[in-house]
């Protein structure tokens, strides 16, 4: 691990470039990465096929960045830069986290390989730690302490993550498969109806909630917007809850 954090492009200087091709530097060498990875997935994005976008040869863009896993670390912050949440003092603290945990959602639904790229290098880039920053000056105007701070973020990042990760599988799929959501659920229905009679409450709860006439694109973002709800009603029970008794210890 001690490798990971030591070889973190931000540990290190920006590499200076040799200044013969203005048409190169960070900036659009990450901006072409990203619109290859949006398009391709992680395993599209190499070197040379980057330089290519660019119109020069992989050797070139080595003098900007060290090496793939560098330029990953860029892309990722950059992305992060997507991510809004309120300043502290411009809204209360529900409504910040529910804008926050919105965005991110909406980033990673942009941008279906950035989950891939979560915990395998540190995310310290400079537009990752801001948002960082601020999240920890609205939960800890919002009441909430030490430890708690970090685990109320990481309950809002992993629904946003878990929620944005199972829309983009069903997106990818809808796309290879050439039809809707509601589509491949009518194709279900003759197997849920065969196996109803094993499985007698799902039916009764299919059948009931609209079944395969829903709409389930629709019902997505509900479902997102309901777990965020509850999320942060648990947080506020939890942060208004009673102060323990010191003669009961």
């Amino acid at each position: 691990m001690s490798d990971l954090i030591t070889e973190s492009v931000w540990l290190r200087p920006p590499r200076p470039g040799r200044g013969e091709q203005p048409s190169l530097g960070r900036e659009p060498i990450v901006k072409a990465a990203i619109a290859l990875l949006d398009a391709e997935g992680l395993a599209g994005l190499s070197m040379r096929r980057l330089g290519a976008k660019l119109g020069s040869g992989a050797t070139s863009l080595y003098w900007y960045v060290a090496n793939k896993d560098e330029l990953l670390e860029l892309t990722l912050d950059e992305v992060m830069g997507e991510v809004y949440l309120p300043e502290v003092d411009d809204t209360d603290w529900r409504t910040a986290c529910t804008i926050f945990a919105t965005s991110m959602r909406a980033m990673l639904l942009r941008h279906p390989w950035v989950p891939s790229l979560f915990g395998v290098r540190p995310n310290i880039g400079p537009n990752s730690m801001r948002l960082s920053d601020r999240a920890i000056a609205v939960l800890v105007k919002a009441g909430f302490t030490d430890m708690a701070v970090a685990h109320a973020s990481s309950l809002l990042m992993s629904h946003a993550l878990g929620s944005a990760i199972t829309t983009n599988a069903v997106n990818r799929s809808t796309r290879h498969a050439g039809k809707t959501i509601n589509e491949l659920f009518k194709e279900l229905e003759p197997y849920l109806d065969r196996i109803a009679v094993d499985h007698a409450d799902y039916q009764r709860w299919w059948q009931a909630s609209g079944g395969s006439d829903l709409d389930h694109d629709a019902l997505i973002e509900e479902g997102f917007g309901f777990g965020l709800e509850r999320l942060l009603d648990g947080l506020e029970l939890w942060l208004n809850r009673p102060s323990p008794d010191p003669r009961t210890r």
